[in-house]
């Protein structure tokens, strides 16, 4: 059968030619040949000239996701030069010794759609988009030919991406041993158990690997850790001396973590205070109780996917933070995150801003945090940045 191809509408290539991987459906004017979910397409500009191959995906309001814009064929050499290229990324963006990393980070990487992640001896995949889950056999016959030492190979393809791009959830051994239970990992000089199985995203929010060494903490002070999850930041800033350290948390089974975590540590168990809760709720309740502390941390989960959800988020994350500024102390700092790709960081400032005006609270920004490098931002993507962090002193 004739190769795929997809022919776009009058300037609509503009993206293209700065190297957007993305074609969404309302800039396609034809199409023809074998267009099978998945398929490899040629895309052409109105005028028929080459602009690149890209995977088909026809239940996706992005129709086609780029693989390359260079005249050459997607097959198994294709991928494992690009699992070539993101080993030499890392190695460059990380310092040595680190073995816990995103080795693949999806467009960024030239590899829409995929997702590797590498915890010491085992990997975890996520196989997001119908280009992805194509060629994941190719994918991962490069990833055990780089990493013949690896143990085993874990899939987490259990996300809302999938179902968008009319594939159905998959997760189990890809390759090699099962990962125990729970895996544990060094960071920073903290030790932390991972849940590669259950757990949020492939089991640990690796992106916030330098966020958790920023050290804020003042030594001796009283900690709110909001959204814990498995303790990262709490354990963080007892180990860099904080006295009390409140985590607040809906999941039992997170929080069930997080102890762990903090004994994996050796930790004071009476450093840490464990709340299973709604965030919102336990925050006007200690807004209530006239609470306070020297340090809150906000890392909320995502409240925009998106820009239809945009207008909900903003009102989500003003109020969270509005909150969270009444029970910072005078002098203290408050740490806030958002995680969400719609969410440009020039609005994240505007609406923290603005819940601090509100809250009375003046507000200096000290840093401005970002994903970590091993989740690499492209100029040509910016979808691609997606978490912004904001530590503010407020006196």
């Amino acid at each position: 059968m004739k190769e795929g191809e997809v022919i776009l509408k009058p300037g609509r290539e503009k993206s293209l030619l700065r190297f957007h991987p993305w074609v969404m459906s309302g800039a396609i004017a034809q199409t023809s040949g074998e267009l099978s979910v998945g398929a490899t397409v040629v895309v052409r500009d109105a005028s028929g000239a080459f602009l690149g191959r890209g995977a088909w995906s026809p239940q996706s309001q992005i129709s086609v996701r780029m693989w390359s814009f260079a005249e050459e064929a997607i097959d198994v050499q294709f991928f494992h030069r690009r699992l070539e290229c993101c080993v030499a990324r890392r190695r460059a963006m990380l310092p040595a010794g680190v073995a816990n990393y995103r080795l693949v980070h999806g467009e960024a990487d030239g590899l829409p759609g995929c997702v590797i992640d590498r915890y010491g001896d085992y990997f975890v995949c996520q196989f997001l988009s119908a280009g992805a889950e194509r060629w994941r056999r190719e994918i991962l016959d490069a990833l055990r030919a780089l990493f013949p030492e690896a143990k085993g190979c874990y899939e987490r393809s259990d996300t809302d991406a999938r179902q968008r791009e009319g594939l159905e959830e998959r997760c189990g051994l890809l390759y090699g041993e099962e990962p125990p239970l729970l895996l544990e990992i060094e960071e920073n000089g903290a030790r932390f158990l991972v849940d590669v199985r259950k757990g949020h995203k492939t089991g640990f929010y690796l992106d916030q690997r330098e966020n958790r060494a920023v050290h804020s903490w003042p030594a001796g002070g009283e900690v709110l850790n909001c959204f814990c999850y498995t303790g990262g930041f709490g354990v963080c800033a007892a180990l860099a001396g904080a006295r009390h350290v409140t985590q607040v948390d809906l999941s039992a089974d997170a929080l069930a973590l997080a102890r762990q975590n903090a004994e994996r540590n050796l930790l004071p168990e009476g450093t840490f205070e464990y709340l299973q809760a709604d965030v919102f709720q336990q925050l006007r309740k200690f807004r209530d109780e006239g609470r306070s502390f020297d340090v809150v941390i906000l890392d909320p989960p995502k409240f925009a996917e998106r820009h239809s959800q945009l207008e909900r988020a903003c009102r989500g994350y003003k109020d969270i933070n509005l909150l969270g500024a009444k029970l910072t102390r005078p002098g203290g700092v408050l740490m806030t995150y958002s995680c969400s790709g719609a969410m440009t960081p020039e609005l994240f400032r505007k609406v923290v801003g603005d819940a601090c005006r509100d809250a009375r609270r003046e507000a200096y920004l000290l840093k401005e945090l970002s994903q970590a490098p091993d989740h690499p931002i492209t100029l040509n993507f910016p979808e691609g940045h997606y978490l912004t962090g904001l530590v503010l002193l407020l006196p």
